[in-house]
């Protein structure tokens, strides 16, 4: 790890302007930047402690839905009873990442940018786009087995890593932010995180000096039918190989309204608007979910050693439906497969 300078910011413009000069990271539960700064990935001249910033609670908002301060902790999020209630493929979701211990410490806006477990960015003496543009990507013919299937790039093929966002994209999140104009502005969970096209050092669609303040929950519920499918190495304390959140409604014997957001294949959650069109108005049938998997994973592509998540990803998509339409939503505790 790298010398760095450290300062406690006493408020979110303080924070903001501590941020303008390059080279400077917040820093909240540090869950991923410090393992990153230990592997010399990540550099930062000077480290801005938000923690003590007012965004730690959940609060009501005015419409019916729910806002999730930045420093709200991961494990504090899952265990509320207005977040289990209401949303409860989000409390599923951050019950299936990382560890106990991690979840105290993790923060909502923090686990919103954390970046990807690559092998080969986390080295840093093998080529890496994202951690040095231009070098080349290690993972393309290489040892790829975590990688992409959808959406990448032939400067890229890294995966999200988190379990939260595959549940907060297809929950219809949005991201507040602040500005350092003062002023604040509020992004669409899908569009908050990019595709790698030419540039995938680029993670996010934050503007520099921009603060996560909060995630807000529209007011919708899907406490019914639902589940966070997630397929791994192992059965604790792994990411997804392949993940599926999904919340259906159900009205006299048809689908209503379909989500259906994809973990561990892509950069970014990956969800298909025109794929979740397909199931409205049908029984929640097999055939129709077989079909909708086979949509979703019209342009998928292997790179050698991730073959297998192309039939992985269809065999769980179709699981993720038919424990959602039951009723049956995965466990978090017993992680068999049901």
């Amino acid at each position: 790890m790298r010398p760095f300078s450290y300062k406690r910011a006493a408020d979110i413009s303080e924070a903001i302007r501590e941020a303008s000069v390059s080279g400077v990271k917040f820093i909240a539960g540090g869950t991923n930047l410090i393992d990153l700064m230990k592997e010399d990935v990540e550099r930062p001249t000077r480290l801005v402690d938000i923690n003590q910033l007012p965004l730690n609670k959940i609060e009501e908002k005015p419409d019916g839905g729910l806002r999730l301060g930045a420093l709200v902790r991961n494990s504090d999020a899952a265990y509320d009873q207005r977040v289990a209630g209401r949303y409860p493929l989000l409390a599923s979701a951050l019950l299936a990442g990382a560890s106990p211990q991690l979840r105290n410490a993790a923060t909502i806006g923090g686990n919103i940018m954390q970046r990807t477990r690559c092998y080969y960015f986390y080295d840093v003496a093998t080529p890496c786009n994202k951690r040095k543009p231009g070098s080349g990507c290690g993972a393309i013919g290489g040892v790829n087995r975590i990688h992409a299937i959808l959406g990448a790039s032939d400067r890229c093929i890294a995966t999200h890593p988190s379990d939260m966002c595959v549940a907060l994209a297809a929950l219809n999140a949005e991201v507040r932010v602040a500005q350092p104009s003062g002023s604040e502005r509020v992004i669409p969970f899908l569009d908050f995180h990019r595709l790698p096209g030419d540039t995938p050092e680029v993670d996010t669609n934050l503007g520099p000096g921009e603060l996560i303040t909060a995630v807000e929950l529209p007011n919708e519920t899907f406490n019914r039918h639902y589940t966070y499918l997630k397929l791994r190495d192992r059965l604790s304390y792994a990411f997804a190989l392949v993940s599926v959140a999904t919340a259906l409604k159900i009205e006299s014997g048809q689908i209503a309204d379909t989500r259906i957001a994809l973990g561990g294949v892509a950069h970014k959650p990956w969800r298909d608007k025109d794929a979740e069109a397909l199931l409205v108005g049908k029984p929640p049938e097999r055939q129709h979910f077989e079909a909708v998997a086979a949509f979703i994973l019209r342009d998928a592509k292997g790179q050698g050693g991730n073959d297998f998540k192309i039939p992985l990803a269809r065999k769980a998509i179709v699981r993720a439906l038919e424990q959602a339409a039951n009723g049956t939503p995965q466990s978090q505790t017993d992680k068999r497969v049901a």
